[in-house]
């Protein structure tokens, strides 16, 4: 009508624009609501970051990754705690373990959770050659108290070190680290980063109990998956994503397709549209699901 009348500023116009976006932003209310209604997607995340074989290459491109997700939490708001990080022998991490606190944290990282492969010229080769790297993203959901996961006292060793790496004075010259092992399933959890030996021992029973969690929760699946015939193991052939450095630059999801070529962009935190895509494949069940 606005345009019939040759007047696209009128308030038939305003009113019709106004409508429009109400409706969009229902549509997108309604779609985050499909995609993250998993039993646990609202929940926080926890993320393990491990290099995979192949020395310094491997731990820088771990680090690499530790950096991208820490910038992608940052730019959704979300809170972030490094709870474990163990430098590598001459850069690059050996590991590390980080919470994300925040609403539909672990619904939106769980699209993450498998293997990353990088392809690039290696900083470290005098020879400049071309290096593929791996590394492994685990995401565990944050579980909350109403979760009942009982952990036996007896089932735990409990040790205390001193912290490595940066942290202050006070967390280096004490042994306020501190290491948990579930003797029956051998997990193992650490966490320095705090200054407390108070804070460290509950932020590890904390990722302990979503270890478990999650372990317990691969156990269903396996024996519902075992029925599939497209079961499909997640090795270091089987990677979910490939960043490519050289000698082009692309970005590509092997579940999706979906590929992006500016590299910069997606290692510095935007990596929304592997995500989105990742959710809409599981919701239309094109793509291979991490069960919520």
């Amino acid at each position: 009508m606005a345009e019939e009348e040759g007047n696209e500023e009128s308030e038939a116009a305003t009113e019709t624009q106004r409508a429009l976006d109400a409706a969009r932003a229902e549509i997108d209310r309604q779609e985050l609501a499909v995609m993250l209604s998993g039993e646990y997607d609202r929940l926080g995340a926890i993320v393990s970051i491990h290099p995979g074989t192949g020395g310094l290459e491997a731990q820088d491109w771990a680090e690499m990754l530790l950096r991208m997700y820490l910038r992608w939490a940052e730019r959704h708001g979300y809170q972030t705690d490094l709870a474990d990080l163990q430098p590598g022998e001459g850069g690059g991490i050996k590991s590390a373990t980080f919470t994300v606190e925040g609403d539909y944290a672990y619904g939106y990282l769980k699209a993450e959770a498998g293997i990353h492969r990088l392809v690039r010229i290696s900083p470290f080769d005098a020879n400049a050659r071309r290096h593929t790297s791996f590394a492994s993203v685990f995401v565990f959901p944050a579980i909350d108290d109403k979760v009942e996961i009982t952990i036996n006292p007896a089932d735990l060793r409990v040790d205390t070190f001193r912290a490595s790496g940066a942290g202050g004075q006070h967390v280096n010259k004490t042994d306020s680290a501190v290491r948990m092992t579930h003797l029956p399933t051998g997990i193992v959890v650490s966490c320095q980063n705090e200054r407390s030996q108070y804070k460290n021992r509950s932020m590890a029973m904390k990722i302990l109990r979503a270890r478990l969690f999650e372990l317990e929760e691969r156990k269903k699946r396996e024996q519902f998956e075992q029925f599939s015939k497209d079961k499909k193991d997640i090795t270091w052939g089987s990677q979910i994503r490939s960043y490519v450095l050289q000698p082009y630059q692309m970005v590509k999801d092997h579940r999706t397709g979906v590929e992006i070529g500016n590299t910069g962009a997606v290692l510095d935190g935007d990596i929304d549209a592997f995500i989105q895509a990742f959710l809409m494949g599981v919701r239309k069940g094109d793509a291979e699901a991490v069960p919520a």
